[in-house]
């Protein structure tokens, strides 16, 4: 795990958003076991072999997760975006399906 991620993590301004955050990050590295992990353009970048999988884009009141390579990949109601990327915005009290996720990002970096 990189430490300016884990710095980056930490110094959200609200709890939910850190403890959100922190779950996404388990779910990527348990779904990509080889992930780099990096600070780029001011948020965590999530790369196999080179090649962006996953984002995590904290905002004022939600933390948006995207999917990167989705194209192909059938999405439940609620994502936003172009075919190759794909975002849930998570807010404060939401219950995402990490489940879910987990297979989203295991089907879209499994070509990467």
């Amino acid at each position: 795990m990189n430490a300016e991620v884990t710095t980056f993590i930490e110094s959200l301004n609200h709890p939910w958003q850190v403890e959100v955050s922190n779950q996404l990050r388990q779910i990527v590295h348990a779904s990509i076991p080889e992930v780099e992990e990096r600070i780029q353009y001011k948020k965590p970048h999530f790369l196999k072999n080179g090649h962006y999988a996953a984002v995590i884009s904290p905002s004022k009141n939600a933390i948006a997760f995207m999917i990167m390579n989705a194209t192909g990949l059938e999405v439940p109601k609620g994502f936003e975006g172009p075919a190759d990327r794909k975002w849930l915005k998570i807010h404060e009290g939401d219950s995402p399906d990490y489940n879910m996720l987990a297979n989203l990002v295991v089907q879209a970096s499994s070509s990467l």
